[in-house]
């Protein structure tokens, strides 16, 4: 077994400090309503508004309505509860509408893009604003806030936000998809539909709340008493609050709340590193910087919020991101770290993703997963597979991948694929196109492009998932994207060992570590003892701290106070920000440190 360390001290093993559960402050003197609390104010505001006040509820498509509704009844007991989704179009309608973005494959859509009254009975919605008349009312649901136009008067609105990883464990336990009867359903079918219809109309229609919105509502605590032990006690903050601290946060570092996920081929390191739940097999996964996935928790006086790391890219685009950044991808989040632990686990699937043209033709996905790993740690036999041998024969090498489909007749992987040895801090460029996977025992820091669920699997070593059903293997999309020129000579030179010094200055050394000039991702390391100078220089950079106990961010001009970043923790630092230093703190025991950082290449505001 290899035992992972954090840092060393005189010859004994230390478990790191990473943090489960980092928070970003609520503006000083916010305060976080619980329960009632929130519910009476939000009436005292829309009684302050109008005679006979409306409260909209507008809550994020998988948001657990008779829990929600239960609660507002329970705070609210003299007002008339509104279903708003009563105007939705029937499931019988919607389905023939988004069946060509769901296709008939297990994991692949296509992106869509409706808006959320394409979902609603525009009629039906003025006769649900109708009934708000002459008494007070709340409007629950996905869509409440389409009522406002019609209203004539000023209703408040509360928005009921909640986090894609905490909607996917609610699915997992047997919920089903906004208005559809699939409950039993397969969780790839689940999160399909979410991925590629649900959840771009969901973000597409509260953006358009941000700037007006009254009040934000945890959803993620919002369920079933036997579930959510907490839910009567859900946070509320003010719309004052919610947008305050999303300005804050993209002016300081920041940490989003990593999420844990067991897995096929799963391993030990984060478990005993980071101190997760023993009782659990393994973990595979750990999303530590997928803001389309985690949450950022917002800390106040009475505790924490929990939102989508994704309000902060909707709201505040230019700050986070950079102008270039942002001119060039939008308001998306497209720098990814992630974990992948194979650690006394098993190998990844042998893979491909696709090529930027055939993703955009094909899936409606502007961009690609180039991707890569750096190495957090490695066993002694850790490999990375990684382009194929010279002189393959690719007609072959198909067949033996589609014969290996039927479980009787295993892929001679070795004989087709590159194995490189894998050591600790070794980075391996990715570029879409190229076979690839991580082999065990090996913790990949993987570094990649956002669209992660782009992944086309041509093996998985005979498995199946950890639902009992065969994971899906998709060697149709696989062999239309593999680049066969990425041999043996071509990954040597192109995606292995490309380290190169960049400067030396003090006791900081400065390496450029890839990718490669295919991938729109630079990655640079520093390795230092005392300290080492940095620059956003206009766009967001994504850091992970590879060695060493213990580091703070810190502004040269103290524009924000400094940010505690322990072993593996991966932070963010928007590209308003600027300058910053990364330095020990007077608790590091370590005597050598080092950073990765990576940034979209080209949007740099010094670069030409």
């Amino acid at each position: 077994m290899t035992t992972p360390i954090s840092d060393m001290h005189e010859g004994h093993t230390v478990r790191g400090r990473y943090d489960t559960q980092p928070t970003v402050a609520l503006p000083e003197g916010e305060r976080i309503l619980r329960g009632a609390d929130g519910w009476a104010a939000a009436a005292e505001l829309a009684r302050s508004r109008a005679s006979a006040p409306v409260i909209l509820v507008d809550a994020y498509p998988g948001a657990d309505i008779p829990a929600l509704t239960a609660a507002v009844r329970a705070a609210l007991p003299e007002w008339n509860l509104i279903d708003v989704e009563t105007a939705a179009r029937p499931a019988e309608e919607i389905e023939p509408l988004i069946a060509a973005n769901l296709t008939d494959d297990r994991v692949f859509g296509v992106m869509s893009h409706f808006v959320l009254s394409d979902f609603y009975d525009a009629d039906a919605l003025a006769r649900l604003a109708g009934r708000t008349v002459g008494a007070p009312a709340v409007v629950i649901g996905w869509g409440a806030a389409l009522l406002a136009p019609l209203l004539d008067r000023p209703a408040v609105t509360v928005l009921v936000d909640m986090a894609r990883w905490e909607i996917q464990l609610r699915q997992r336990a047997g919920a089903p998809n906004w208005r559809a009867d699939n409950a039993g359903e397969d969780n790839l079918r689940k999160y399909k539909r979410g991925f590629f219809v649900d959840w771009r109309v969901a973000d597409r229609h509260k953006r358009t709340l941000f700037d007006s919105l009254d009040f934000v509502l945890d959803g993620n605590a919002i369920a079933p008493a036997e579930q959510h032990p907490d839910a009567a006690d859900a946070g509320m903050i003010t719309g004052i609050a919610f947008r305050q601290a999303l300005r804050d946060a993209a002016a300081r570092p920041f940490r989003v709340v990593p999420f844990f996920d067991p897995g096929v081929w799963g391993g030990q390191w984060m478990k005993n590193l980071i101190g997760l739940d023993p009782s659990k097999d393994n973990y595979a996964w750990c999303f530590d910087c997928v803001p389309e996935e985690n949450s950022l928790l917002l800390e106040g006086d009475g505790g924490v919020v929990e939102i989508p790391a994704l309000d902060l890219v909707f709201s505040r685009p230019v700050e986070l991101l950079g102008a270039k950044t942002f001119s060039r991808f939008g308001a998306e989040f497209p720098i990814r770290f992630d974990f992948l632990d194979t650690m006394d686990g098993g190998n990844l699937s042998l893979q491909v993703h696709p090529l930027t043209d055939y993703i955009q033709n094909t899936f409606g996905m502007h961009y690609t997963q180039d991707e890569s790993y750096y190495m957090l740690d490695a066993g002694e036999d850790a490999v990375v597979y990684l382009g194929t041998k010279e002189g393959v024969d690719r007609e072959a090498m198909l067949a033996d991948l589609a014969r290996a489909q039927d479980g009787d007749h295993p892929f001679p992987a070795e004989k087709y694929v590159n194995a490189y040895r894998a050591r600790k801090h070794d980075h391996f460029a990715i570029p879409a196109g190229t076979v690839h996977c991580s082999g065990a025992d090996s913790m990949v820091l993987e570094i990649s492009a956002t669209p992660f669920i782009f992944t086309f699997k041509l093996w998985d070593w005979g498995r199946v998932g950890l639902d009992g059903i065969p994971r899906p293997v998709h060697l149709d999309h696989g062999a239309r994207n593999i680049q066969w020129d990425r041999d043996t000579a071509w990954v040597t030179e192109n995606l292995v060992d490309q380290v190169e010094p960049i400067r030396t200055e003090g006791d900081v050394v400065e390496e450029s570590t890839g990718l490669h000039e295919l991938e729109f991702i630079e990655v640079r390391r520093h390795w230092f003892s005392q300290g080492a100078d940095h620059d956003t220089e206009g766009t967001v950079n994504v850091l992970n701290l590879v060695e060493g106990d213990e580091v703070r961010v810190v502004s040269p001009t103290g524009a924000f106070e400094p940010f505690v970043i322990h072993y593996a923790e991966t932070f963010i630092v928007p590209a308003a920000v600027g300058a910053y230093r990364i330095e020990r703190t007077e608790h590091s025991r370590s005597e050598r440190f080092a950073t990765v950082k990576a940034y979209v290449r080209g949007s740099r505001m010094t670069d030409n």
